[in-house]
């Protein structure tokens, strides 16, 4: 039975260099590895075809001889063959970490951190905008003082007989071999014989960390400040992780934050809208004014500009948003009353309509939709 070209098996050009082949080899190895196809036999003869053309190609000598003699150059034992032969641990470390979460190849050069932690913060949105500097008491593992975070009562360690001080073990299942940490001192390479008494071995205790944060002017929902160093302590001899504060910021009484702009609604009277009026208005940073044309009518947008948020990213200040809302008085005095219905008799005959620009449209609508159904 002839061979497929490994070229064609990694879907690759002639001229491929390194990289590309190492990444079409991940591409399929992802697809067709067969702790993801258990069950699928086609899927696990792709795998090894795989692992056999990136094993020739990813070879300078038997790529050589591949281009010049084909799958000739290692029948009969030429070149030492170039089947499913090579340690596949090393190329699988960072693809079983995609997969499964398991730590690649390599020694203790990748050995292990404290883990990062999340913290969550809540603001008002003047806060937000303007920034401020907070203590926060973060629930952590930290150094334990007593042994210097070594784990071990007298500060001496010695060698894991397990990992023989790499850190890390190999397993083989068949043809597949992948590293792990070690199981036996995980992944340190060190072993306590005479464990600390107050952190039991571990090197870290549990305790609560005061931390000042400053916090950027600007920030908004969703927005994250990584404080390096500052999360969990990691296992003897190794760094800490990070410490991520997510900013949630609370719900304000009159503004509404989208983006870099605010907005908010201002009530105002009937006449006000109907003859006009200056209006103060409340802003993050003190009062403005705005002049309120005659005859404005609800829903109507003023622009402050300037007066939003500034930006922590690009700098641009926002601007804020008023929309007025008329509002219908309440609780009339009987003279309001009679006001009133003076005014609103000044409104009868055929010249209604002309006040009233909404209603008039609105009516046309509605005349139209009828003609309509009845037609």
């Amino acid at each position: 039975m002839s061979k497929v070209c490994y070229y064609e098996v990694l879907g690759v050009e002639r001229t491929a260099n390194g990289e590309e082949l190492k990444k079409s080899f991940r591409r399929l190895a992802m697809k067709y590895h067969p702790d993801r196809c258990p069950d699928d036999p086609q899927a696990q003869e792709k795998f090894k075809e795989a692992k056999e053309a990136y094993d020739v190609l990813s070879d300078p000598n038997k790529r050589a001889a591949y281009d010049q003699h084909g799958h000739a150059a290692f029948e009969h034992g030429g070149m030492g063959g170039g089947g499913f032969r090579g340690d596949v641990g090393d190329i699988f470390g960072d693809i079983f970490s995609d997969i499964f979460g398991m730590g690649g190849g390599g020694g203790r050069g990748r050995a292990r951190r404290g883990s990062d932690l999340r913290f969550l913060i809540e603001l008002d949105l003047e806060e937000a905008v303007f920034g401020i500097e907070k203590q926060i008491e973060v629930p952590t593992l930290v150094e334990c003082d007593t042994c210097d975070g070594s784990g071990s009562a007298d500060g001496q360690t010695s060698t894991c007989s397990t990992c023989r001080g790499q850190g890390r073990v190999r397993m083989q299942n068949g043809i597949f071999s992948i590293q792990q940490a070690c199981p036996h001192c995980g992944g340190a390479g060190k072993v306590v014989a005479n464990p600390c008494r107050d952190c039991r071995g571990e090197g870290r205790v549990h305790s609560e960390r005061t931390l000042s944060i400053r916090i950027p002017a600007g920030v908004d929902n969703g927005d994250r400040i990584r404080l390096a160093g500052q999360g969990e302590a990691g296992p003897s001899g190794t760094v800490p992780g990070d410490l991520y504060v997510e900013v949630r910021v609370r719900e304000h009484a009159i503004f509404q934050r989208e983006g870099d702009d605010l907005h908010c609604e201002i009530p105002i009277r009937f006449a006000q809208a109907a003859l006009g009026a200056v209006l103060k208005v409340p802003t993050l940073d003190g009062e403005a004014e705005i002049a309120v044309p005659a005859e404005t009518q609800t829903g109507k947008l003023f622009r402050l500009r300037g007066k939003g948020v500034k930006s922590v990213r690009s700098g641009r200040t926002g601007d804020l948003l008023c929309r007025v809302s008329v509002e219908t008085p309440v609780r009339l005095t009987a003279e309001q009353r009679d006001l009133l219905q003076q005014f609103e008799a000044t409104f009868a005959g055929d010249s209604a309509s002309a006040h009233s620009p909404r209603t008039s449209s609105w009516l046309d609508g509605v005349k139209r939709f009828w003609d309509r159904v009845t037609s």
